[in-house]
């Protein structure tokens, strides 16, 4: 059961990614440089990311080679996925699997990552502009490392007591 709950949130995952990313292409026609204030800590401003995460080795090497190791590296997930006998495992893997998906179907599809989300409060700007595939894999990461960091380790059986 929990393998399949890991494939459905990364399912979930990549049709967030995808769907929030056609809607700002599309519906909204955003275009670079434009800025749409969607809320008091949030804008919507079109970056096209050629880099891998957070825009690092742009324009280092081909689309597809980015892909490639994307790819594997996907493929990794989905076996560490299958193996797993642990709930947050799962849904973490789960989480960074869709979200890497959305960002190799973007590299794909138009050459470069489609990111859209700039948080900020008043004038302080995040660094970078992101999207929900971004945030997924940031949120599987930081699970992954919580629940390895509190896990408790298994009591081992005292044998002089007996």
């Amino acid at each position: 059961m929990r393998r399949l709950v890991g494939y459905i949130i990364a399912l979930l995952v990549l049709a967030a990614d995808q769907g929030s990313k056609y809607l700002v292409l599309h519906p909204l026609h955003l275009q670079d440089g434009h800025r749409i204030i969607a809320g008091p800590f949030l804008n919507f401003v079109l970056v096209w990311n050629h880099g891998i995460t957070f825009g690092l080795f742009a324009g280092a090497g081909e689309k597809i080679l980015l892909a490639s190791i994307a790819t594997a590296v996907i493929l990794a997930l989905f076996i560490w996925l299958w193996r797993t006998r642990n709930w947050v495992t799962a849904i973490a893997v789960g989480a960074i699997a869709g979200g890497a998906i959305g960002n190799v179907a973007d590299r794909l599809r138009f050459g470069a990552v489609v990111d859209f989300i700039q948080a900020h409060i008043g004038g302080l700007y995040y660094p970078w502009v992101f999207n929900i595939g971004d945030c997924a894999i940031v949120c599987g990461v930081v699970a992954l490392m919580l629940e390895s960091l509190l896990r408790k380790p298994p009591v081992a059986a005292n044998k002089a007591e007996g």
